[in-house]
């Protein structure tokens, strides 16, 4: 399976303890959930909720990340997709760590951001 987005973790994105912020991650999950979503619709999609977000474990300066996607429901106007994290930590010799997971829902929306039918949605 290929990755929505991978990204290469780097000092400018780092907290007081050397990790990478919270907040750094969920940014590249909603953006990832979107590449997902827009598989399903073209046009304009919003970001409604983050639901059942885990932190596994922590994601350090020089990690590649990588962002897996798959759609969970495809709604009359949302959908539901699920980003699993995966960081290579090649540096350390690991190999890949899953280190976070999340739930998102997107809602396909006009331009006065009122919910419009997605095709072929439920």
């Amino acid at each position: 399976m290929q990755p929505a987005i991978r990204v290469l973790m780097m000092p400018k994105d780092t907290n007081a303890l050397g990790t990478i912020f919270g907040g750094i991650i969920l940014s590249y999950i909603d953006q990832a959930g979107a590449v997902e979503a827009h598989r399903h619709t073209p046009g304009r999609l919003v970001t409604v909720a983050l639901r059942e977000v885990v932190f596994h474990a922590p994601v350090f300066v020089g990690d590649l990340v990588s962002f897996f996607t798959e759609t969970l429901r495809l709604g009359r106007t949302s959908v539901s997709v699920k980003v699993t994290v995966e960081a290579e930590r090649g540096y350390q010799g690991t190999g890949r760590v899953k280190v976070t997971e999340a739930e998102i829902v997107y809602v396909h929306v006009d331009t006065n951001n009122q919910p419009v039918p997605i095709a072929g949605g439920g």
